[in-house]
């Protein structure tokens, strides 16, 4: 780890590695002979100590600030980094039960660490977007020269998700090689559905634990949704089941009218409802996960209707940001303009 230096190291040593972090976060942890973590160093930190009068000789335990935050066990990860995220920390060292740095997590990459697992659905034969699906599953479709499913799997890793398996059925064989090297850092299971198992029936392919959460959601989304938000929200409503929903309006092209009995109380003209849309993004408690049967076919609707009845608790998420169902020619259409859009702004963005 090059943020790593001996609190053996002077501060000369110090400027040096820091100089060698130009471009990156430019902080130093200084462990102890044993590889505890001791404090840490920034250029600030060094320059004070010289203005001070430390000479470029003297131990950088001089320098260093014992005060730092880091991740140990026990700590809630979520809570943790989200206060360092705030704070306008970057780097967040995690500590194992002895104190030695196990890894540095860079929030700039990796800006939470969700404790969950997550099932991508990727069976489906995306008829309404032939011919583009004749020979390509709809998940590696490319948007902006990326597949679809990356957008996701990238998503998801930057939340901290790596236990993520993909369900597969419509050329599956192209799905497998895609995975066959890590994406986003991480190394991406496949399982495949031999016969069609509905909206949910495909997770009973994968390896749930018995405890915990999963994320289950479609592999064809576009969305920037807040899994950290969703995640909070389901853990603290102690949720069976989360659903996120997007807005969704309808407006009847007709005069409407309200009754009560024979007797007509009112009219409105060309009324409008909003309604929330199930997005096809769910958290389950792995539990009810694990009480599907393999090989079952399963519709989520009624996998969470059954919840529902057996007294269980479903909340719902509402998405703030972005979110397309890649289902048609036009949406996929859409999906590129504003992935377009997205590019043209970061580098506008830089040049300015």
């Amino acid at each position: 780890m090059d943020n790593i230096i001996s609190d053996q190291s002077n501060l000369r040593e110090a400027l040096a590695a820091l100089n060698a972090l130009s471009g990156a976060a430019m902080t130093l942890f200084v462990v102890s002979g044993d590889g505890r973590l001791l404090g840490t160093l920034t250029d600030g930190d060094v320059r004070r100590a010289i203005l001070g009068g430390c000479q470029l000789d003297a131990p950088v335990t001089y320098a260093m600030h014992t005060w730092f935050r880091a991740l140990r066990e026990g700590d809630d990860p979520v809570e943790m980094l989200r206060d360092c995220r705030e704070r306008g920390i970057r780097l967040v060292p995690v500590l194992d039960a002895e104190g030695h740095i196990s890894e540095i997590i860079d929030l700039t990459k990796t800006h939470t660490r969700l404790p969950l697992g997550a099932i991508l659905m990727a069976g489906g034969k995306g008829e309404r977007l032939r011919p583009l699906t004749l020979d390509r599953p709809k998940p590696l479709l490319e948007i902006d020269g990326k597949a679809i499913i990356d957008y996701n799997i990238e998503a998801l890793a930057a939340c901290g998700v790596t236990d993520i398996t993909v369900s597969t059925r419509y050329l599956a064989d192209q799905i497998y090689e895609h995975f066959g090297h890590p994406v986003a850092g991480v190394d991406v299971r496949c399982v495949r559905e031999e016969a069609p198992l509905g909206t949910l029936g495909a997770v009973s392919l994968a390896d749930i634990p018995a405890d915990g959460d999963t994320l289950v959601m479609n592999s064809d989304l576009l969305t920037t949704i807040s899994y950290e938000e969703m995640y909070l929200k389901h853990r603290d409503s102690q949720a069976d089941v989360t659903i996120a929903v997007v807005p969704y309006q309808v407006t009847v092209p007709f005069a409407i009218l309200t009754l009560s009995g024979e007797r007509v109380t009112g009219i409105e003209e060309k009324p409008s409802y909003s309604h929330y849309a199930n997005a096809g993004i769910y958290m389950f408690r792995n539990h009810h996960l694990r009480s599907i049967a393999r090989d079952c076919h399963v519709d989520a609707p009624d996998f969470i209707s059954d919840i529902i009845a057996a007294g269980g608790k479903v909340t719902y998420y509402p998405i703030k940001g972005t979110w397309i169902d890649v289902g048609s020619p036009a949406d996929f259409r859409q999906a590129a303009e504003l992935m377009r859009h997205h590019r043209n702004f970061s580098k506008n963005s830089l040049n300015h």
